[in-house]
């Protein structure tokens, strides 16, 4: 079949997409040890050699796989889960498929294409079952206490005390103390629950959740002299984590990432407002002077 440049280029496209997920599927499957999740794994593998054969009959050309591409969601998918990997590689997907239903006008084989990359999404929802997102409700709740408390505590503090290394020893001393009990909270109320999760685990996600997002706000009154700089580079650490974690479960989970990302931000820096404003007001009633 004689293909005019355009196609055959965009065809060529297609193909290498095709080679270089199939080599990424093949990749995570191998390091899979779960026997379900490298089944399927393995089946969409598969799938996508099966498509590169199919554009191969058009184009009679051998192309070679994005390396850099399969290097970067296997490592993607190590670190941050398979779900979240491949869920991510599969948003790109929406590109290819519009490229698929023009080159299906002239290429009716080529719909099949289509329906197995509708397939590949559904197959990715219930694709895989990882500790990380059976305990992602207990890593929600550490973040977000984090952020509204301690966002809130350091921002009374910095107006309260002035100094902050001062600011930066009491707001680690509260934000450790209240990781502890936020802990302990979430082990009681597992434990309570009796549901699939353990509750020393959750505790432990919750915890540790609570302890890095405390350390990631605080740090900048470690770092800078002047108090109200170090409270604006927390409040912008603050918004960082909202958005980094907000991303990663709107991928991993299928969630709406702006409406969870406006509200836990609204949250956050309302607390830290209406704090500052309480820590203006205690040094005023007080008189404290350091």
């Amino acid at each position: 079949m004689a293909l005019a440049n355009e196609v055959k280029k965009d065809i060529l496209t297609a193909q290498r997409n095709e080679i270089t997920e199939h080599f990424i599927y093949a990749k995570l499957a191998e390091a899979t040890k779960d026997a379900k999740n490298k089944g399927v794994l393995k089946q969409i593998s598969g799938d996508e050699l099966r498509h590169y054969n199919f554009w191969k009959k058009y184009t009679n050309e051998d192309v070679k796989p994005y390396n850099l591409k399969i290097l970067t969601y296997y490592l993607i998918s190590k670190v941050l889960g398979i779900t979240f990997g491949v869920k991510l590689m599969e948003r790109g997907e929406e590109k290819a498929q519009i490229t698929y239903a023009e080159m299906a006008k002239s290429i009716v084989a080529a719909r099949a294409i289509i329906k197995d990359e509708d397939k590949h999404e559904k197959q990715l929802i219930n694709l895989i079952e990882e500790e990380r997102l059976v305990y992602v409700g207990s890593v929600v709740l550490g973040l977000n206490d984090a952020l509204v408390e301690l966002t809130g505590a350091l921002a009374g503090f910095t107006f309260a005390l002035q100094n902050t290394k001062l600011i930066a020893v009491v707001g680690l001393i509260t934000g450790i103390a209240a990781a502890l009990s936020m802990a302990a909270s979430e082990y009681l109320s597992t434990k309570a629950d009796e549901g699939s999760k353990q509750p020393l685990k959750a505790s432990i996600y919750t915890g540790i959740a609570y302890i890095f997002t405390v350390l990631f706000l605080i740090f900048p009154y470690l770092i800078f002299q002047n108090y109200y700089f170090s409270l604006g580079v927390t409040i912008f650490n603050a918004i960082l984590v909202i958005f980094v974690f907000n991303f990663y479960i709107s991928v991993a989970k299928d969630m709406s990432f702006s409406k969870r990302f406006f509200e836990m931000s609204f949250i956050s820096l309302g607390i830290a407002a209406l704090s500052f404003g309480i820590g203006v007001l205690m040094r005023i009633v007080f008189n404290v002077q350091i």
